[in-house]
């Protein structure tokens, strides 16, 4: 069944919520590329230097909406990408599926190619697209003039046992409650926005999808990267986040590393927006 299918009506109402919360106008652009048509959600000045987003796994696009309204969409045209076959408005090629680390630099390659960006480019990921953008860092450091990584995960340090053991029940069989209970859990209860929320509960509908998993980035070619910022959260019960703050220094030298206190993983990037857009 194509996950088309799964983008009812109530799914549709939530994410619009969701992004209605981006300030200004947003443009959305439905992208062609080998892998399926990739959602695009872009904001800011139309002549501003191109800043691309990937969000975390099972999340979409409009989870930047905060890091747009704290003034990231001022200084950068943003735009925001829905991950192909992830829940969202991309929808994956029939056939022709995401299915290796290649096939994830591909089709970013074709997404930047499609938003015309010639120049350098920031590229900015949490988590899961945290992963995703350092992987395209060590091969494609040329098209970057600088990359944001946001508590990424599968980076410099491995996930802990105890959280990849909570997360299997939602990974597995996702329900609006099993959703709620492990954000509650990982975030030790902190107040996360209603409407995203909501569209939570409504993407445990999309079909599971297993991700594209592999080894580490080449952390020596990362380094090469220009302008690298790593922002870890202290909070995250993902990984170990002053463990994987003194990994990613020893790799790369010349990036800035930093662990934003009292700040969960599966609470950003709506927390700390201002702390991540002025990073961006």
């Amino acid at each position: 069944m194509s996950s088309a299918t799964f983008r009812t009506s109530s799914f549709r109402a939530a994410y619009d919520e969701a992004l209605g919360q981006w300030p200004g106008p947003v443009e959305a652009v439905d992208l062609p590329t080998p892998y399926g048509v990739t959602r695009v959600n872009s904001c800011g000045p139309a002549d501003a230097p191109p800043l691309v987003l990937l969000p975390g796994g099972g999340a979409t696009s409009t989870v930047w909406g905060a890091v747009a309204a704290a003034g990231a969409a001022r200084t950068h045209r943003m735009h925001a990408l829905d991950l192909v076959g992830d829940p969202g408005l991309s929808v994956p090629a029939p056939g022709r599926a995401i299915r290796s680390v290649a096939d994830l630099v591909g089709w970013l390659d074709a997404v930047l190619d499609g938003l015309g960006a010639q120049g350098p480019v920031t590229l900015g990921g949490h988590s899961y697209g945290a992963w995703i953008a350092a992987h395209y860092a060590a091969g494609r450091a040329a098209r970057l003039g600088r990359l944001v990584l946001i508590d990424p995960t599968q980076v410099f340090a491995g996930l802990r046992p105890g959280y990849v053991l909570r997360a299997l029940p939602v990974l597995v069989r996702p329900t609006p409650e099993r959703i709620r209970s492990f954000l509650g859990w990982e975030t030790r209860g902190a107040a996360l926005d209603p409407a995203r929320l909501r569209l939570q509960d409504e993407s445990a509908r999309f079909p599971a999808v297993r991700p594209v998993t592999g080894p580490r980035p080449d952390l020596a070619a990362l380094a090469a990267a220009p302008g690298i910022d790593v922002l870890f959260a202290e909070r995250a019960r993902c990984h170990d986040a002053g463990r994987a703050a003194r990994a990613a220094r020893a790799a790369l030298p010349g990036a800035r590393v930093e662990v934003l206190p009292g700040v969960a993983h599966h609470a950003l990037p709506l927390t700390a927006a201002g702390e991540i857009a002025r990073r961006l």
